[in-house]
């Protein structure tokens, strides 16, 4: 059998495609965790104002602009984001104790669509307008990603932690 041409050739054949399906779909990042621990910046408390005793103190420190918590999608995903400003005026996403997969090509990304549940809102997030803030530093643990100056935050809806090669989203979080 294996004196054949034709054997060859198809053994050949399958070991092609066998290496282009593992380079395609990196399976195993299915068995990998990549853990970050960036540190996270502590916001300063906000000044309450009560009747007849306003306080005008502006805060020193950082300030949470908007956050929300991620919901799963294609992949199990928990965690929190925030939106922070921080003293010197420029801002950065945070996300905070994320547990997801490891998958291929995974971004971060603000976006103008909104999160919606079950398989009909894992592949919104590229219909619209979105940010893309970096790559995923790891499936695990603290990040932080610097936001552009010229980002304009009211524009954006929810972040997202995106596959670009499968056009998915892992997980998501609405900003409020």
């Amino acid at each position: 059998m294996f004196r054949r041409p034709l054997t060859w050739s198809v053994l050949a054949v399958l070991g092609l495609v066998a290496a282009f399906a593992g380079y395609w779909f990196a399976p195993w990042k299915l068995f990998t965790d990549r853990t970050v621990d960036d540190a996270l910046s502590t916001p300063a408390p906000v000044a309450v104002t009560t009747a007849g005793n306003a306080s005008s103190a502006v805060p020193s420190g950082p300030v949470v602009l908007r956050q929300g918590t991620f919901a799963a999608h294609e992949h199990a995903t928990t965690g929190t984001v925030r939106i922070v400003r921080l003293p010197d005026g420029t801002r950065s996403l945070e996300i905070a104790g994320l547990s997801t997969s490891d998958g291929p090509d995974l971004r971060v990304w603000l976006t103008d669509q909104a999160v919606s549940s079950g398989t009909s809102g894992w592949r919104v997030f590229d219909d619209g307008l979105h940010l893309e803030l970096g790559k995923l530093k790891g499936n695990r643990g603290n990040q932080v990603y610097p936001i552009p100056a010229s980002a304009d935050l009211g524009a954006y809806r929810s972040v997202t932690i995106w596959c670009i090669r499968f056009s998915v989203s892992f997980g998501a979080a609405t900003l409020a």
